[in-house]
């Protein structure tokens, strides 16, 4: 019999199998479908300190292999996640769940981190630094190791729970910006986030997504999440959680042998709902395939 459980930053998993923040909302349409007991954890929708409608439509485009999106971190507040869906959250998911955190200042991430900080459900904040510094000319936080690691320095200073930064893919050299985020405390790293992309209707000219551009994810960015991965994981010393791309029990393998400890599965759940519950009842299979007992036992075990 194979063994599943993976650790992350103190707490057990059952398996290293999260659903993904932005594709899996707050769990409860999921929830209707299967068990979501069955996942390691999940990562719930991006969360801001004030509510959001998000961007115009259309916001969602397909490409070859994958998805273009704009959705424009739609939430309903910091404020009205506490106080109904958290609770509603604890009638259908009995572990420690990952709170996904944006912000458009160093000030909105570290009031978003503080209230989220302090529920009992939250076992990690997974921190996107892909939000446009809006004090700052619009720069991605995640682009420039100096507000990374200014945001990062920030919200460990308010926070006793794991905070892992989440790293954009949009960026010269992502060891550099994970190096500076783990200088000042990062816990753990999750990546990759999506790639800028753009699609154009022949018919009117104009860019199909109301947005212009969008983020790419799916299968088409699973060659470049593994080798982001490897990257980072061989530049610091913290856990990576990684995604980009994951489909199938064997992509889950790959992606923990370049270094991640646990993964994110996001557009193959708008493909298939039950993808997370799939790959988590045909990993054991896979694992026996490749003589492997104790999936802990491959992190990082790529050999270079």
């Amino acid at each position: 019999m194979v063994n599943m459980k993976v650790n992350l930053l103190g707490i057990s998993l059952d398996n290293p199998v999260l659903g993904a923040s932005g594709c899996f909302g707050f769990g409860e349409e999921m929830a209707a479908l299967y068990d979501l007991n069955l996942l390691g954890s999940f990562s719930f929708k991006g969360t801001t300190l004030h509510p959001r409608l998000g961007n115009p439509l259309p916001r969602i485009a397909e490409t070859p292999s994958g998805m273009l999106n704009a959705i424009g971190l739609q939430n309903p507040g910091v404020h009205e996640v506490i106080a109904t869906e958290l609770p509603k959250m604890k009638g259908y998911f009995h572990k420690p769940v990952m709170a996904n955190v944006s912000g458009f200042s160093v000030e909105e991430y570290v009031a978003v981190c503080s209230l989220l900080d302090q529920q009992d459900q939250v076992g990690w904040l997974e921190v996107n630094i892909s939000c446009p510094n809006v004090k700052e000319g619009g720069m991605s936080f995640g682009t420039s190791p100096e507000l990374a690691a200014r945001v990062t320095r920030a919200v460990k200073a308010v926070c006793k729970k794991p905070i892992i930064i989440k790293l954009s893919p949009n960026v010269t050299d992502s060891a550099l910006i994970a190096r500076a985020c783990e200088d000042e405390g990062a816990d753990g790293f999750s990546l990759i986030n999506t790639y800028v992309g753009m699609r154009i209707d022949l018919k009117t000219r104009r860019p199909v997504l109301a947005n212009r551009t969008g983020g790419l994810s799916g299968p088409a960015v699973f060659p470049l999440a593994l080798h982001l991965v490897r990257q980072v994981y061989k530049a610091v010393k913290v856990p990576i959680v990684g995604m980009g791309g994951i489909a199938s029990a064997q992509d889950v393998l790959e992606m923990m042998l370049a270094g991640a400890t646990a993964v994110q599965v996001g557009a193959a759940s708008l493909v298939n709902p039950y993808a997370c519950r799939d790959i988590i009842r045909d990993l054991p299979l896979v694992m026996e395939e490749y003589g492997i007992t104790n999936i802990s036992d491959i992190i990082g075990g790529m050999k270079d």
